[in-house]
């Protein structure tokens, strides 16, 4: 006898399948990809602010002397939206070896530097800019670890991070236990010790720490990292001074296996939210980006179309919990706005696992597919329901779910879940989600406290937005919704002139 069908097999298990070519044009509208085809990896790294220009880099594989090797390529932006290609200047043919990834960070004299791992150099290495435009740099050069006496410290040389604590460099290079390094001319390098004081209960045995990222963040101290099979986390902590070593107090994740991706194993890749990269704007908020490296793909293997994440603020509230917010200054991209008041669900099932999805009701159809929504539930009608929303929900598929799980705590968006329970909000604030729409990839965002990323293949010509609620009717406070204006000139003009090419001879 087959068991009956759940809300959670029928409405929640949305297949995700992998884009192809008659899909329509899979270039994005404001998101920053890769405009060369395909590339692996695809991390973000180097990111500064200079000058009234953002810089990044992101990781792009190439055939190299008839192997493959790897480059940094180069984009600018005056916001961190519209992006321009540059000519690619880290690249093997220039430094002798691949990029892998690292950090930016800026020296006691004010220099833009990169540091990363040499791909086949067995070392990691340090780039020094020699403008303020990254236009060219001086040649890399390893860093050695000696010991008072001179010796040759053996350590794992693997995606470093590099930062300036009063007059010292401290370095950190990945793995499980990362060694941390010190320096006070970044190139007389002695061991300090582990970098980490403990670690924490729900970090597992064997996770490591790469694409690291360190700094401070309010009253506290941030590490933005991945371990490689679970995908892009991070801890809160303070640095102690005196024993120079982190002393995590939180840990958190921002990457959630979908239901579609093995447990075990790696490949295949469970990792949708991966190596992410960080940047200080000149009005002191600190922005992240990761790469989307096997989003709207369930077959194990990453994928090669260069996706980053939008941009996220993060910051610490005063109760120490971090805030994920999406970019300010994508509010600039608005336009015809509209705005409806008090929808109400009615009542549908009494059922909390009914044996087939829960009927919903049509709230707004969206023109176009570049668009934000923001929905506001009052905190009364939200607490201990299970409802949600779905999008592109004219196919058989029934849409992209978008919903909240009382039971377990969590919010579902596609086919992950992670933590977020409206009963854990403060008294009184209401239920707040930010939906960005682009194309095929939606970023949800929930009261600043969470933020989720899906991708749905079948999207075309699917303009509806349902919602539907269980055991309870529920009324939507308001419904906000704006189109996106595209922010992908640069991307279509690198298209043509390839301009980040690197040399393959």
């Amino acid at each position: 006898m087959k068991p009956a069908l759940t809300l959670l097999t029928v409405l929640l298990l949305a297949p995700l399948v992998t884009l192809h070519a008659a899909d329509g044009d899979l270039a994005l509208n404001y998101h920053l990809m890769h405009p060369g085809g395909g590339s692996l990896p695809g991390d973000p790294n180097a990111a500064f602010y200079l000058d009234g220009t953002y810089h990044l880099h992101y990781i792009l594989a190439h055939p190299w002397k008839e192997k493959k090797s790897f480059s940094f390529v180069h984009v600018t932006s005056p916001d961190m939206l519209h992006w321009t290609w540059q000519p690619t200047k880290l690249q093997p043919s220039f430094t002798g070896h691949g990029m892998f990834s690292g950090t930016g960070f800026i020296t006691k004299e004010g220099k833009p530097a990169a540091i990363y791992h040499g791909q086949g150099s067995g070392k990691n290495q340090i780039a020094i800019a020699t403008d303020r435009k990254l236009t060219a740099w001086a040649e890399p050069y390893p860093i050695e670890v000696r010991n008072a006496d001179g010796t040759e410290v053996k350590i794992r040389h693997w995606d470093p991070d590099c930062f300036l604590i009063g007059d010292t460099y401290y370095a950190i290079s990945g793995g499980e236990k990362p060694p941390l390094l010190r320096s006070k001319d970044l190139k007389t390098w002695t061991p300090v010790g582990d970098f980490l004081r403990h670690d924490l209960p729900d970090v597992a045995f064997g996770e490591d720490i790469s694409c690291a990222n360190f700094f401070p963040l309010g009253n506290k101290w941030m590490l933005l990292c991945i371990s490689h099979p679970l995908g892009c986390r991070y801890y809160i902590g303070d640095w102690d001074a005196k024993s120079e070593q982190f002393v995590p107090q939180t840990h958190g994740r921002m990457n959630w296996r979908r239901d579609e991706q093995s447990i075990f194993g790696r490949p295949p890749w469970r990792v949708d939210f991966f190596a992410p990269e960080s940047l200080l704007t000149p009005d002191g908020r600190r922005v992240m980006w990761a790469w989307l490296a096997t989003l709207g793909k369930s077959d194990g293997k990453m994928d090669g179309r260069t996706i980053q994440s939008l941009p996220r603020e993060l910051s610490l509230s005063a109760d120490g919990i971090l805030r994920i917010k999406p970019l300010r200054e994508l509010e600039t991209l608005r336009y015809d706005p509209v705005t409806l008041s008090n929808i109400a669900i009615h009542e549908l099932t009494k059922e909390v696992l009914p044996t087939a999805a829960p009927a919903a009701k049509k709230i707004a159809t969206l023109d176009g597919d570049a668009i934000e929504l923001r929905l506001t539930i009052a905190r009364d009608q939200a607490e201990r329901k299970l409802f949600g929303f779905t999008l592109f929900s004219g196919g058989k598929d029934g849409g992209l779910p978008i919903l909240f799980r009382p039971e377990t705590g969590t919010l579902r968006v596609g086919t992950a879940e992670a933590p977020f329970s409206i009963a854990d909000l403060p008294k009184g604030e209401d239920v707040e989600l930010r939906i960005f729409i682009d194309k095929y990839l939606v970023e949800v965002f929930a009261n600043d406290r969470q933020a989720m990323v899906a991708s749905h293949a079948d999207y075309l010509g699917k303009p509806d937005l349902n919602a539907f609620t269980v055991g309870a009717p529920t009324t939507i406070k308001k419904l906000e919704i704006w189109k996106i204006r595209p922010t992908n000139q640069g991307f279509r003009e690198a298209q043509k002139n390839h301009i980040w090419e690197p040399d393959t001879k």
